[in-house]
């Protein structure tokens, strides 16, 4: 069955790992706990159980589109200050090989350049929601970089190009933040972070396809756009999945609020 594809909010950090009598339970500070409970439930949402998801996420950039087809890849804990039981997180996910190298020949065939690699562990962005949403990590996982110039317009078609992944049983998901301004926390950040969340989520649920493309590429003209995304890494990956979410219905379906962030997450199909 068609796989929906999805923008999801990664957290902060190992925000839903902070115990350290059970590490390898999520248990996090009470703000955190509805994007947590948001990505537990995700494949129980899905039509079927996917064959394969290829991730997206923010803390990875290359010159140009880089698939890791890695079999075994290991964890790359790249955040900083947090509690040390925190390094020594496992989620041991097999990679996917062959998924990595039909997304990279679907890039190819549409004039992307592709690079591939197998050695770079995955980011907090992958392995710090996975491990809410698959604890089991029984389903293999491709990785997919952003492209270092962050072309709205490249990463939407980039998704286009992908979107046959879904009729294939794999669930495209674009890992990043909705906000992400780490320089403005609290009531500083309420108001223009709302602002800035209604414009975002009328652009992503346009019911008109082509005009949702235009205005989310456009996502530099919205209210509040720098503040909420200084620098838009954290952004592009939701360009992914809606291209690769095609001309296929747009919901919102995650809306929460961390220390003082409007935060949402979509789905397409």
């Amino acid at each position: 069955m068609r796989q929906p594809t999805l923008f999801i909010p990664h957290g902060g950090g190992p925000c839903f790992f902070m115990d350290p009598s059970d590490p390898d339970r999520p248990h996090c500070d009470p703000m955190w706990q509805p994007m947590q409970d948001y990505l537990a439930g995700i494949v129980a949402t899905l039509p079927e159980r996917p064959r394969g998801i290829l991730l997206v996420s923010g803390h990875w950039e290359e010159s140009r589109f880089t698939v890791h087809d890695g079999e075994r890849p290991g964890l790359l804990f790249d955040y900083y200050g947090f509690p040390p039981h925190t390094y020594a997180l496992r989620w041991d996910a097999p990679g996917a090989p062959a998924l990595a190298r039909r997304a990279a020949g679907l890039l190819e065939q549409a004039g992307f350049p592709t690079g591939r690699e197998d050695a770079r562990g995955w980011d907090h962005g992958v392995f710090i929601p996975m491990k809410v949403a698959l604890p089991q990590a029984d389903i293999p996982v491709a990785q997919l970089s952003l492209r270092g110039d962050l072309d709205p317009d490249a990463h939407l078609a980039a998704g286009g190009a992908l979107a046959p992944l879904r009729d294939e049983g794999v669930l495209i998901i674009g890992s990043g933040m909705s906000f992400h301004n780490l320089r403005v926390r609290g009531a500083q950040a309420t108001q223009p972070s709302m602002l800035w969340d209604e414009a975002l989520t009328a652009a992503v649920t346009d019911p008109d396809p082509a005009s949702r493309a235009q205005r989310v590429a456009a996502w530099a003209d919205l209210p509040h756009a720098r503040f909420a995304h200084p620098r838009e890494e954290h952004l592009l990956p939701l360009m992914v999945a809606l291209g690769a979410g095609g001309e296929d219905a747009a919901v919102r379906d995650h809306a929460s609020n961390v220390l003082g962030w409007a935060v949402s997450g979509y789905r397409f199909g």
